[in-house]
């Protein structure tokens, strides 16, 4: 069952990824996107994997220590309910930074190599985001002074 939970959680991202990146600007996309709820689905999986190891693994996220973590990551029900973290996580930030692209109407092809790097390397793609949205907030402020004058 472990297996086929570890399996289920990226395929339950995927679809959203997949709206975000290809279809940027379709209506839906953005509806979708705006509902926290896109993330739900990967947080049962989670929870349904955290409830049985809950006894192990408070002690291990409370007094963290290298080896215990270690050796808890090394199982599969570890490796699978660190795996659902961070495919819920990426997603949660993922799908900011898309609203947020959006809002501040960042070309899709710029922002679908930085989602795509997200969804690979979450630390990288959340820093390069927020470089893009700085400079873009910049642009966008100074375009709003220029029509302003």
């Amino acid at each position: 069952m472990t297996a086929t939970l570890f399996s289920l959680t990226f395929l339950l991202a995927a679809p959203f990824w997949a709206l975000m990146i290809f279809a940027p600007k379709w209506s839906w996309t953005k509806r979708i996107a705006e509902s926290y709820l896109i993330i739900l689905p990967v947080v049962a999986i989670y929870v349904v994997l955290m409830i049985p190891v809950l006894p192990e693994l408070l002690p291990l996220v409370t007094r963290p220590e290298l080896p215990a973590l270690a050796q808890f990551m090394s199982t599969d029900v570890g490796a699978t309910l660190v795996w659902a973290h961070m495919i819920a996580w990426d997603l949660f930030v993922g799908r900011w930074m898309y609203l947020e692209g959006r809002r501040l109407n960042v070309h899709p092809l710029v922002m679908a190599p930085v989602l795509v790097i997200t969804i690979l390397l979450a630390p990288v793609g959340l820093p390069l985001f927020l470089i893009v949205r700085k400079v873009c907030d910049a642009t966008n402020r100074g375009a709003a002074v220029v029509t302003h004058q």
